[in-house]
């Protein structure tokens, strides 16, 4: 797994939703999700065996994809291969609110040391979704290749996690009502309405509503507003705008951001996967980017709860 000069193995999933080709320049371990349709069980490998825009025609053709976790023998098997190679190894998870492949990740993490009591494997759940944890994956590739110790890494993810902020919007509310987050009949008073949904995630990786606007554009100019509102100067000049095969207008907002810091930023434009894509359907826009710590906007009442569950 080794090429470069690193003290530490790093292994990333594919929920993280980042071009293969970029994923292919890290020189990571990738542990692919699977999704499954009418013709039975596909790999999300990133969009090189069923290209993203393939995936969205067929939803809106009326496929239902459903997702699965990752099978423990999956993990396993990167986790022995990692620890077979001698070096320190750190799994950067997807969020372990959204799936529970990150306890099946830690169990067999276990095992693996268990039979290789030499072996370091350090499980990290991100706390993040799609182009979030995306964003995240990109720096930590950065500090690993500066020389972070596979525990100085696991570290750093937990901190810098609470700095990748997000919003996102969606064209309708079914995929919500679907998915059993909102009554049928609040979606179609809200399709009347042309009501489209804000969200976010908090800082356990929950997906949480932030905020509707009246009309596409107007979820649009949110996103933006909330991007404006929420970088701060983090110094960190990656933004990720992203969509699930909204290309048009992910391209327009793109360039609203680049107006936004006059062209200060590196921007990234990126897929959203067939994985988190089952669940959102056509048509989801996001805006990823480094920025304030989330933890200041958690309110007084989560804050006490916090404290009381020592979290």
């Amino acid at each position: 797994m080794k090429k470069r000069d690193r003290t530490c193995n790093l292994i990333i999933d594919s929920c993280c939703d980042l071009p293969a080709e970029l994923i292919g320049s890290f020189e990571v371990d990738v542990i692919p999700f699977t999704f499954t349709m009418s013709d039975g069980e596909h790999l999300d490998d990133l969009g090189v065996s069923m290209p993203h825009q393939e995936f969205y025609e067929l939803m809106r053709k009326g496929e239902e994809p459903k997702t699965a976790q990752v099978p423990f023998a999956q993990f396993v098997e990167a986790f022995t291969r990692a620890a077979q190679s001698g070096m320190p190894t750190v799994y950067l998870s997807f969020a372990a609110a959204l799936s529970g492949s990150y306890d099946t990740a830690v169990l067999a993490a276990r095992e693996v040391c268990a039979a290789v009591p030499q072996a370091e494997l350090h499980v990290v759940d991100t706390k993040l979704p799609s182009a979030a944890e995306g964003l995240l994956v990109m720096e930590a590739v950065r500090q690993l290749d500066r020389g972070l110790s596979a525990r100085e890494l696991v570290a750093w993810a937990e901190e810098a996690r609470n700095y990748v902020n997000g919003f996102f919007t969606l064209p309708d509310l079914e995929s919500l009502r679907r998915g059993g987050r909102i009554p049928d009949m609040a979606a179609l008073a809200g399709s009347k309405l042309d009501i489209k949904p804000i969200l976010t995630y908090d800082l356990d990786g929950r997906l949480t509503l932030h905020g509707v606007a009246r009309g596409r554009k107007k979820s649009m100019k949110q996103l933006l507003q909330n991007y404006a509102d929420r970088r701060g100067e983090s110094g960190l000049d990656i933004v990720i705008v992203s969509s699930a095969d909204a290309v048009k207008e992910q391209h327009a907002m793109a360039e609203q951001v680049l107006k936004i810091t006059e062209g200060k930023v590196t921007l990234l434009q990126t897929q959203v996967g067939p994985v988190i894509g089952s669940h959102v359907g056509p048509g989801m826009l996001a805006v990823v980017f480094w920025g304030e710590d989330r933890r200041k906007h958690v309110s007084l009442a989560d804050r006490i709860a916090n404290a009381v569950s020592g979290r």
